[in-house]
């Protein structure tokens, strides 16, 4: 008999002992190991703050008891508008753990997105840093579920209008320093942050207890699993470049905290100062998107600093064979890693063979970058419109549909968009992809991006990247626009690197060497090519497609 598809099979059940113990993956369980093998270990805060994991786990004790004395009731919700600190790391642990929700305010939204997403979320108490306290003061009449508010700060504190019922350190001090965290359904839901779509208002991602511990244990292993690309292991130094309010900085705090490194948090990312940390603090493993590690590359401390043993974790968004090389170049281990928002995320990671990894570097770095195998656990598809499954052939297109225990089971409140997310039982990813016959998938497009000009298909992260490859060009994009004749034809937006002069003509040039190699049609050398000094991007560092099409829309500029 069947069930939407799901055979219900018969199966032999044993009874429990009578007193035996129904174990759930809760979050509180994630912190028994780390302070237990690695005690002296650091948490370090920028320049600020430094403590051993004895104090982390005290404070996090603390913070229950301050968070319930300020009236906080499991399934309320916590809303923390902070920098990458040690705090952010304790409401990870200490919201969750008493049975509350902690919402990671996207501090990079609109005052109007912001004000929406707490309202969305019914936040009950917000913790504010003092540099977010004028757009909250802006918003505290509209904000209709909040009860209070406690102040963050780094300096001395700033005065505010907002009722607030004191200040961060000063009430955890007033805590007491033990608190019993009860057990409850490992179903509950631990966390919840927004997400932008191509339209409307950010949409409400949330993740249970469950969820995210079976994510830090498959990422946990899958880290620390292949020999030589391991990349977070129990003596490697630990530093997020992702905003921890981005899908809980792609939960590598859980699992540093689980094996208890050494952690860096480095406040407002400044690039000179995440550099400073890195070699000052001796950090091996971070993570980020490509256009933040451009940044990193391209400042005055890089330029006199070695990197050498950095070993980076990119995703969010593609990332090119020149910025690779340009990363490589300086010392940096790159991976490639692939998910989204609504999937907690991690789905697919790049690791070498053997015989991949003897290859010249110049030769690993096209494999590095590519999207990689779905990772433990993870069912991952690629299907026609007709939800069939193409040849793994590494030439078929398809969307990337997946099943996980993991992933995001809807929208915070709306319905109709979570059935949509999941139709056919499926999570629609909205990436276009191939697979070859050894498993390894290659991202082509974001079915909303890619661009079908005479009847053929182009990709903008194939043009993308081969733009990149010009020596003078230090970041690119690429969108499809309409045209009369031919439906939609590319047009590409080229950042050139400092003390660089390109015209359009030399791009067009570069990209006909690879139209007479064969690698791709000359219908995809972009008709418009624009030398910017900058290229829009999203709240989280990616380039923002869908404001450039709008604005080019809004513009209607001639060819060049």
């Amino acid at each position: 008999m069947s069930q939407r598809g799901t055979w219900i099979v018969k199966t032999r059940v044993i009874q429990s002992a009578q007193g035996a113990h129904a174990y759930p993956l809760l979050i509180k369980s994630l912190l028994l190991s780390g302070g237990r093998s690695h005690p002296e270990r650091e948490i370090v805060y920028a320049d600020k703050l430094r403590y051993d994991y004895r104090t982390l786990k005290q404070r996090i004790h603390r913070l229950a008891n301050m968070l319930t004395a300020a009236g906080v009731m499991p399934g309320d919700t916590v809303a923390l508008l902070d920098w990458d600190s040690h705090r952010a790391l304790e409401c990870f642990f200490a919201v969750p753990m008493i049975g509350a929700v902690l919402h990671t305010v996207n501090v990079r939204f609109s005052a109007d997105q912001i004000a929406y997403t707490m309202n969305h979320a019914e936040d009950n108490l917000v913790l504010v840093h003092d540099d977010f306290l004028p757009v909250v003061e802006s918003l505290a009449e509209t904000l209709t579920t909040v009860r209070g508010y406690i102040q963050l700060r780094d300096e001395e504190s700033k005065a505010t209008s907002l009722p607030v019922l004191g200040e961060y350190e000063t009430l955890l001090a007033a805590a007491g320093n033990r608190f019993d965290f009860p057990d409850f359904d490992e179903n509950s839901v631990a966390t919840l942050f927004y997400t932008t779509g191509t339209t409307g208002n950010p949409k409400g991602v949330y993740f249970s207890h469950r969820q995210l511990v079976l994510h830090t244990l498959n990422e946990l292993g899958l880290l620390a699993a292949h020999e030589g690309q391991s990349l977070l292991r129990s003596n490697d130094v630990y530093m997020p470049i992702t905003p921890m309010f981005h899908v809980h900085a792609w939960g590598a705090p859980y699992v540093a905290t689980m094996l208890g490194v050494k952690q860096v948090y480095p406040g407002r990312y400044e690039p000179n100062k995440l550099v400073r940390f890195y070699h000052d603090e001796g950090v091996t493993f971070s993570h980020c998107v490509p256009t933040i590690l451009q940044m990193i590359l391209e400042c005055d401390e890089a330029t006199r600093t070695d990197l050498s043993g950095w070993k980076m974790l990119l995703g969010g968004s593609s990332l090119s064979l020149g910025l690779a090389t340009q990363a490589h170049h300086k010392g940096i281990r790159i991976h490639a890693g692939y998910g989204m928002s609504e999937t907690c995320p991690l789905l697919c990671m790049t690791h070498l063979s053997d015989a991949e990894l003897a290859l010249p570097m110049d030769e690993q770095l096209p494999l590095r970058i590519r999207t990689g195998q779905p990772v433990p656990l993870v069912d991952l598809r690629i299907v026609d419109g007709e939800g069939r499954e193409v040849v793994h052939d590494g030439e078929a297109l398809g969307e990337i549909v997946v099943r996980a225990p993991w992933l995001t089971q809807g929208y915070l409140k709306e319905p109709e968009k979570g059935a949509e997310l999941w139709n056919g039982s499926w999570l629609h990813t909205g990436d276009i992809a191939s697979i070859d016959p050894h498993g390894i998938v290659e991202i082509k497009d974001r079915i909303k991006d890619v661009i079908k000009t005479g009847g053929e298909w182009i990709s903008t992260l194939e043009l993308e990247s081969l733009i990149s490859s010009h020596a003078a060009v230090r970041s690119v994009a690429v969108v499809g626009i309409p045209d009369e004749q031919w439906g939609e034809r590319p047009l590409a937006l080229v950042v050139c690197k400092e003390g660089e002069d390109l015209e359009p003509q030399a791009i067009a040039a570069h990209l006909q060497g690879f139209v007479d190699r064969g690698h791709i049609t000359k219908w995809a050398i972009p008709r418009q090519i624009r030398i910017v000094p900058e290229i829009p991007k999203t709240s989280v560092g990616k380039i923002n497609k869908r404001l450039i099409r709008e604005l080019e829309a809004s513009n209607g500029k001639e060819s060049i």
